[in-house]
């Protein structure tokens, strides 16, 4: 398998190919609940989901 194939077969990749082609978010084909639709939107919004807010910086340190 190549690794272009293979970053479109996981879930995050393929989420990303989604939003790169213009599908609309609903088109997530992996069931409500599960970690790989969970993935999927991970991909497609760019981010990862629990991704938290960055801390301000502490200029005393």
């Amino acid at each position: 398998m190549t690794e272009r194939h293979a970053a479109i077969t996981d879930p995050i990749g393929e989420g990303a190919h989604a939003r790169a082609v213009g599908r609309p978010k609903d088109a997530c084909p992996y069931p409500a609940g599960s970690p790989e639709r969970r993935a999927w939107f991970e991909g497609y919004d760019g981010a990862p989901a629990d991704d938290g807010p960055d801390l301000p910086l502490d200029a005393s340190r």
